[in-house]
């Protein structure tokens, strides 16, 4: 733990802060040093969550993306199988991680939020004074309860304090350039790999039918795009089950079909 402790310091240049979360009580602050770990343990074995986050004078150079499965993980911070430069990986719970994002230029919490949204990352996640979850304590929400009455540790994945991430300057949400329905298939278009969050509309739906029409623009199969779909949304409360996401899709591909026939 101590280990865990000197190389989160060093991601966070000496400036990091750690918390105690009771569900009940509220918050409150631990002074970060391996002396406190004991008492972190102890309090963390008795239901209570430890957080960490950059102290707030560097907080504008630390981005924090939450609910990232591997899938996402592998996608939006990983290059050729290794992670990008500037990273902190937590995985939170089983195939559930946390990523924070080392920024070579400070961020303004708009633009925090507007990559946050491109990034699939938690919506009810702002990132005004966001904290994370410490690695190296036991994730103590009721849901990842095992049968057994065990709860996941936090594991560090990977830590990258040498480097920091060159974060392009975003373009806000209403000045990027829309999804025409009347572009053609094939030729180059087709070699240009898309994602989910080039897409980003004012809703779920929209968002899900502006990247079917790119998908199906391209030639790809119908099964193939329904299954990017469901890999890449994160938010499904509005068709909640396996059969009804299965009708959803199915609805918006006989549109997209209609549309480009």
């Amino acid at each position: 733990m101590e280990l865990i402790f000197q190389k989160l310091g060093k991601f966070f240049n000496g400036h990091a802060r750690i918390a105690v979360l009771d569900e009940k009580k509220g918050r409150w602050f631990v002074q970060y040093d391996s002396k406190s770990i004991p008492y972190l343990k102890a309090e963390n074995a008795n239901g209570r969550h430890v957080l960490i986050k950059p102290d707030q004078s560097v907080e504008p150079y630390y981005l924090l993306v939450d609910d990232l499965d591997g899938c996402l993980l592998g996608r939006q911070h990983k290059k050729a199988q290794i992670f990008k430069a500037g990273r902190l990986v937590v995985e939170t719970s089983p195939g559930n991680y946390q990523v924070w994002i080392h920024s070579s230029r400070p961020l303004g919490l708009d633009e925090k939020r507007y990559w946050l949204q491109k990034m699939n990352s938690d919506p009810g996640a702002d990132p005004n004074n966001r904290w994370g979850r410490c690695p190296g304590f036991r994730n103590r929400k009721q849901k990842h309860r095992t049968s057994s009455g065990l709860y996941p540790l936090a594991k560090l994945i990977w830590v990258d304090w040498k480097h920091t991430a060159n974060i392009p300057v975003s373009v806000s949400p209403a000045r990027v350039r829309p999804i025409l329905p009347h572009q053609p298939r094939g030729g180059v278009c087709q070699t240009i790999s898309i994602a989910r969050t080039d897409y980003y509309k004012a809703d779920e739906s929209a968002t899900d039918f502006a990247y079917a029409l790119a998908l199906y623009r391209r030639g790809v199969a119908e099964s193939e795009i329904m299954k990017r779909i469901c890999m890449e949304r994160q938010d499904w409360r509005n068709h909640n089950g396996p059969k009804k996401q299965e009708k959803y899709l199915i609805r918006t591909m006989a549109k997209v079909k209609r549309i480009l026939g």
